[in-house]
Formats: structure tokens, sequence, C-alpha cells
């Protein structure tokens, strides 16, 4: 039996979702049946996606999945100046071709998430190449400098003393205006964004546009029970081989797998009640959680296969496996054993090393700090866990 359309709203609108701006309008847009503009910007910063970017595009995937239109900034123009937001030092602006191509791969894999068919992409770029020093002035006139400087960020760096660059103040203005260019609806994004979102309203509302609602997403922690990011080396990569993501996924607390299964599947919330959460059973529950992530990402045949590797992973036989080496950090043995979750933590990486439990090439290595390079053949302790680099 369908769902109440009021019920289906309580979940789209709580599902992966922080904070609602204003929620009560939003919900009146959408009982009146009205075919609503979600705007989503990315600054294609960089290529590789992982599961924490994927959540809000699976919030967008639950609207399009109603008939409304996801409409993809792609900020060719901010990527040029760099989010300042939570940031302590000024980043450096990407090259128009690094742009292009990060873009390029970022559509390949948010398109395993959102409806090709419901999807207006939309460059920066269309509007701001004709711009000129005087609509620069024009539109930086419709806000405040008090409002610009109201942002978190800006306050704790001017009070810290640390570097402010001029263009770094316009980045929320430029954001806020592509609201304007397409005449958002809804405008999606984390809560670090909160402020940029906010400006978007209040730039609309300078041109006489009704300003768009803002729907705020949740984080997703990573391996290591922090934010996910790159940064960390804590993600699980939308392009993670099958049996790696499975692997780490096996290998998270138990404590985040309620937050895992609301913000990264599609399993009914109404299912989670069933579910086992904590104690001997929750390795069935996690067994689950990976087999759906795969599955999303894969296809079920990949994910069967990883569940049968990982149960020969468990039972001592011989895994085999390859890691690419630009994907280890700094190409050290240590960070190997950590990211495959060979060992679960870089001090019982170093423990198994200097123990004598590594062989390189066929030959005991008890320095952690060695180096690999492609070709190595990297086998661990008494189960013999193998990976090949690449």
């Amino acid at each position: 039996m369908a769902k109440p359309l009021e019920q289906q709203l309580d979940e789209l609108l709580s599902r992966g979702a922080i904070e609602v701006i204003d929620e009560n309008h939003l919900r009146r847009q959408l009982l009146a049946g009205r075919r609503l503009r979600l705007k989503f910007g990315i600054d294609p910063t960089g290529s590789r996606l992982h599961l924490g970017h994927a959540v809000p595009l699976r919030v967008l995937r639950r609207f399009q999945d109603l008939g409304h239109t996801v409409v993809l900034i792609i900020g060719d123009f901010t990527a040029r100046i760099g989010d300042p937001s939570g940031r302590t030092a000024t980043r450096p602006p990407l090259k128009p071709e690094e742009i292009e191509q990060n873009f390029a791969t970022y559509e390949r894999q948010a398109l395993k998430i959102l409806d090709h068919k419901n999807v207006e992409v939309r460059w920066q770029s269309e509007w701001f190449d004709t711009f000129n020093l005087r609509e620069v002035i024009r539109e930086a006139a419709k806000l405040s400098a008090g409002w610009i400087l109201s942002h978190e960020t800006f306050r704790s760096r001017m009070k810290k003393g640390q570097p402010l660059a001029m263009h770094e103040l316009l980045y929320p203005l430029v954001q806020a205006y592509d609201s304007v260019a397409v005449e958002a609806d809804v405008e999606f994004g984390g809560l670090d964004q909160k402020f940029n979102l906010l400006t978007g309203r209040e730039l609309m509302k300078a041109h006489g546009l009704p300003p768009q609602d803002v729907v705020l997403t949740k984080y997703l922690v990573g391996t290591d029970g922090q934010k996910m990011g790159k940064s960390l080396n804590n993600f699980i990569a939308l392009e993670e081989e099958p049996f790696e993501m499975f692997g780490k996924i096996m290998s998270m607390p138990d404590t985040v797998l309620h937050d895992y299964f609301e913000l990264a599947t599609d399993v009914p919330m109404a299912d989670f009640d069933k579910m086992k959460w904590s104690g001997t059973e929750a390795r069935n529950t996690k067994m689950f959680l990976a087999r759906k992530i795969v599955e999303q990402y894969h296809g079920e045949r990949a994910s069967q296969a990883a569940l049968r590797r990982w149960n020969d992973f468990v039972k001592g036989t011989v895994p085999a496996g390859s890691v690419r080496l630009k994907d280890v950090p700094e190409q050290s043995l240590i960070e190997l054993l950590t990211i495959s979750r060979i060992t679960k933590s870089k001090s019982e990486a170093q423990r198994t090393i200097e123990q004598g439990g590594v062989k390189v090439n066929g030959t005991v290595v008890q320095n952690w700090r060695t180096k690999l390079k492609t070709g190595d053949v990297v086998t661990v302790g008494k189960k013999k866990a193998t990976y090949t680099i690449q």
C-alpha cells in the first residue's frame, strides 16, 4: 500500500536532512504539486567522490523520484576562488582544464545516484562570462558588509590575524547569484554551506524573487569515526573496488550502523526497528549493510562476489587483491596495511611489520617506513593476505 503524501514528505524532509529552511513553506509547495527546481552546486576541486559526497545526492534523488528537477551548478568560477568556509588559509585556484577534467569524472560518479533524465547541468560561466565590473558592484551593493562579515569563517580568521583575501569575500555572493540565475526553488548543501545558502535567499529577495528554501544535509562519519573526507584518508569511494568497499564497511564500529543505513542506503526507515545495532547480532546487520552499499554502486553480482571473498578471508583462506599505488598515502607499507583493512589501526600495522609478519616480494620486512613501488607483492600474517601494487 502506498504511503499517504504527508507521510512521504515527513521522511523526505527528515531522512538525511539536519535542517530545512523554511520547512513549512517547502512542505506547502510539495503538497500543492509544484514541480520544483532543486539547486545543487559543486566546485569540481577533486574527481573522486565518496559516500559522504553521496548523502546530498541521495536526498536529491528522492526529490527527483517525486518529479522534481535537479539543477546541477558547476562552479567553474567559484572553483577559481576557492570556498573559504571552514578554512584557515586561502585555497589556490584551479585551472580551467583541471575543472573540466574533474567534472567529467564527477558527473560519471554522480549519475550512479541521480536520474540523468531529470538533471539540468549549468556552468557558472554561462552568466559570469558576460559580467563586467559595473555588474559586480551592482550585485555587491545588494548585500551589506555586515552580512558578509558575519560569516563565521571570516570572523574567526580576522580575530586570529590570519590572512583573508578580498576575493574570498566574494565567494558567498558569487554562489548566491547562481540561485538568481537559475531561479532556484530549493538549494541543498552540507551544514558548512549554511551561510552561502542563506546568502542565496538574501540575494533573491533583493532581486524581487521568492527566496529559495534550503535543505542542509547530515554528515557521514568515516572509517575512523570522524567526518568523512579525503584529507583524513577515512573515506569509502563510490568507485572503490567491491571487496575493499565491503571490507571497509565491515571494519566500522557498530555505533555508526544506523547512520549508514539512513544516509548511505535506500533501505526503508520502517525496517530499522527490526535490525540489531549492537551485540553479536550486529555483525549480520553490518554484513547486510555492506552488501547493500556494494550492490548500489557495483551491482548484485559484484556484491555477492565481495561477500564470498569476505567469508573466505574470515575463514583464513588466501585472499588476493590489488591496490593502486596512488591510493596509498606516501606510498608506505604501514599505510597499505591500514587502508586495505588488513589491520585495524596504524599502531597495529606497525607492530605487525616490526614483529616480522609482513613480506614484500617474499622477503620479511620489519621497517614500517618501507616505501612501495609498482609491481611489489605484499603478504601479511598467518592468513597470507596478498596484495599486488598496481
